[in-house]
């Protein structure tokens, strides 16, 4: 089994910053491709994509909307992934959620899709007020 574990989400006014983590444990021993979701409020039926970060760390990718303020790192010792959200603004609020590939490696065609990842972490709330 593969378990990813979220933390670092709450309440933050506009402006300010977050760091999301995602700590993967079970058969991949980390060793997996990892990806960054959203779901807002009314929107729980999509999920939006953040970002994504191949086991190697090289080539993250990104969302259009996230670049320049969200980035994603890993830390490979800790089998951890991070998401660092600068100027957050309220329509960032959402449930944020990790996910993992089998795969060490998504490509840029696939890093975007949910159906591109095999496990899933529970997801942390992210609220963002004015």
């Amino acid at each position: 089994q593969v378990l990813l574990v979220e933390s670092g989400g709450g309440l933050m006014q506009a402006g300010g910053s977050l760091r999301l983590s995602c700590t993967i444990s079970g058969q991949t021993s980390g060793r997996s491709a990892v990806a960054w979701f959203r779901q807002a409020p009314g929107k729980e039926q999509e999920r939006e994509f953040v970002a994504a970060i191949n086991y190697s760390g090289d080539r993250p990718y990104y969302g259009n909307s996230f670049e320049g303020r969200f980035t994603i790192s890993r830390d490979n010792t800790k089998n951890t992934v991070y998401l660092q959200m600068n100027s957050l603004k309220p329509e960032d609020t959402a449930v944020y959620s990790c996910a993992a590939a089998r795969q060490t490696r998504v490509s840029s065609s696939r890093a975007f899709s949910p159906d591109s990842y095999d496990y899933w972490g529970q997801g942390t709330q992210v609220t963002v007020s004015s």
